[in-house]
């Protein structure tokens, strides 16, 4: 039932009592219920509080648990020359970012009172907790930011000098991703869903990105399309003749870990973006406790992602003739990337088809990044930004009107999704939502990663590249052992790199001159 605080009065109690004891028994047994009670609505709103706050807690546990996941992945997917170079970027992305975002960042998204653009309050969290959060939410939210820079570091891994990182990361989690942050998931924003006047809604409806396959998977993937674009793609990742060259990851193993932690972690991506748990909704008195919603959040993350990573197999086993691990794993986290936007208002049938319609969203992505010679050794652009789009065309296409009643209540004539009956309001806002992200996130990160490029500061010279980062930046391998397979590596690669011919070569940027 709801939490809201009960509420007695002595002298009503009093006058009911009155017909069983004399006018002094009864205003005192009256007094004395009333104390008692107060007391135990006190203790069950402190105790609410408290199960909420817990709830909150566990899952930016989760979340940020997911840091370790994309460190794995990503160490998996780069060769073995560049691990303790990813793996320190990763470190860093939560590092770096955890400051900006401290400073800058949870003003920017959710300083309230503020504008429907920009957040104005609580830098440096000067004057917080305050009446509408508390520091548990700061912490979620923190390891929401991080992630998006996570996203961002597999586009540009194996090329990119040290500084890069950190004055990207802190730019990303310090601004970019918090402006984003502001417009859908604050009260003031002027995309959100969640606005205090219902009648402002962009389109009646505003935009439902429950949590985050616009918000946090799109702004990475897109930093990372032009931090990549920006760089040009790795020595030996396209022949002379413009053929993809398989610069393959050195370990599996770690794909694998990688994506079974984030898979972990999704369950407080996903279901914890409720941020509480004691809580009751309902209609015409039919009340459901929001635990209900929360699970059922969690079968439909599962779901989809299920059902990309299996579409993604037999997929890829057509095109390519065998079973291929690391496709699958990147398949499995498409799918959760496109579910996180509808996760909570959509039925579990439906989970299933935004899932298969990912894995061939990703798919396809990757088939035109190779004919762009685009080169991303994580596919992060693809995933992330392909995906989280098609996520949030499904949930205007598929949000039920009963579920969406449920999760942001106070409007019944809300819009839900087009091919349950809803119009077309609800996917028109979706769509909006797509194109200021992109623009927006243009706007910001790739004149950022041109002038680092201008200045020198974003791509490691050609010779570093070649040998490898580890031991040019790092004092070592990571292992005992190097790449063995990595064409880069190879006697007669190194003579054409020492031997210029009157043949186009990359130059110390990686371009083609």
């Amino acid at each position: 039932m709801a939490s809201a605080a009960a509420t007695c009065s002595a002298t009503d109690l009093a006058s009911l009592l009155s017909s069983t004891q004399n006018s002094t028994q009864a205003a005192a047994t009256a007094a004395y219920l009333c104390s008692q009670l107060s007391s135990i609505s006190s203790q069950l709103s402190d105790t609410n509080y408290a199960i909420n706050n817990t709830y909150l807690l566990f899952s930016a546990y989760l979340v940020f648990a997911m840091q370790l996941g994309f460190a794995m992945l990503c160490a998996g997917s780069v060769r073995a020359k560049n691990t303790m170079n990813i793996m320190l970027t990763n470190v860093l992305d939560a590092a770096a970012g955890g400051l900006s975002y401290y400073l800058f960042g949870y003003a920017f998204a959710f300083g309230a009172p503020s504008n429907g653009f920009i957040g104005k309050h609580f830098f440096g969290l000067h004057d917080f907790p305050s009446p509408q959060a508390d520091y548990s939410f700061f912490l979620y939210q923190w390891a929401f930011a991080i992630a998006a820079a996570g996203i961002t570091s597999g586009s540009i891994a194996e090329r990119t000098q040290f500084v890069a990182y950190l004055v990207y990361s802190s730019f990303l989690t310090g601004f970019v991703y918090p402006i984003v942050s502001h417009w859908v998931w604050s009260a003031d924003g002027w995309a959100s869903a969640t606005r205090t006047d219902t009648s402002d809604l962009l389109f009646g409806s505003g935009v439902i990105d429950f949590a985050g396959s616009g918000v946090v998977h799109m702004v990475g993937g897109v930093a990372g399309l032009w931090g990549a674009l920006v760089e040009g793609p790795r020595i030996g990742r396209f022949d002379r003749g413009g053929r993809s060259v398989v610069l393959r990851g050195h370990s599996a193993s770690l794909v694998v870990l990688g994506t079974f932690l984030l898979w972990f972690g999704w369950y407080g991506f996903n279901p914890g973006s409720f941020l509480t748990i004691v809580r009751a909704y309902g209609e015409s008195g039919n009340y459901y406790g929001q635990w209900s919603a929360i699970g059922r959040t969690a079968v439909t993350t599962t779901l989809a992602g299920c059902t990309a990573a299996l579409t993604t197999l037999f997929s890829k086993r057509l095109m390519v003739g065998h079973w291929t691990v690391t496709d699958v794993c990147n398949g499995l986290l498409g799918g959760f990337a496109a579910i996180t936007s509808g996760c909570s208002v959509v039925e579990p049938w439906a989970a299933i088809v935004c899932g298969f319609v990912a894995a061939w969203v990703l798919i396809g992505c990757n088939k035109l990044a190779e004919k762009l010679k685009y080169d991303d050794p994580l596919e992060a652009a693809q995933l992330h930004g392909g995906c989280g789009a098609w996520g949030l065309l499904f949930t205007g296409l598929f949000a039920t009107k009963h579920f969406v009643n449920e999760v942001y209540p106070g409007k019944p004539d809300r819009p839900y999704g087009l091919f349950m009956g809803g119009g077309g309001k609800l996917l028109a806002a979706q769509v909006v939502q797509i194109l200021v992200i992109v623009g927006w996130v243009t706007a910001t990160m790739a004149p950022l990663f041109y002038g680092l490029h201008k200045l020198q500061l974003l791509r490691i010279s050609g010779e570093d590249e070649v040998a490898g980062m580890d031991m040019t930046r790092h004092g070592g391998f990571a292992y005992a052992y190097n790449d063995e397979d990595d064409p880069t590596v190879k006697p007669d690669f190194m003579m054409r790199r020492i031997e210029p011919t009157n043949e186009s070569t990359p130059n110390s940027q990686g371009n083609n001159v």
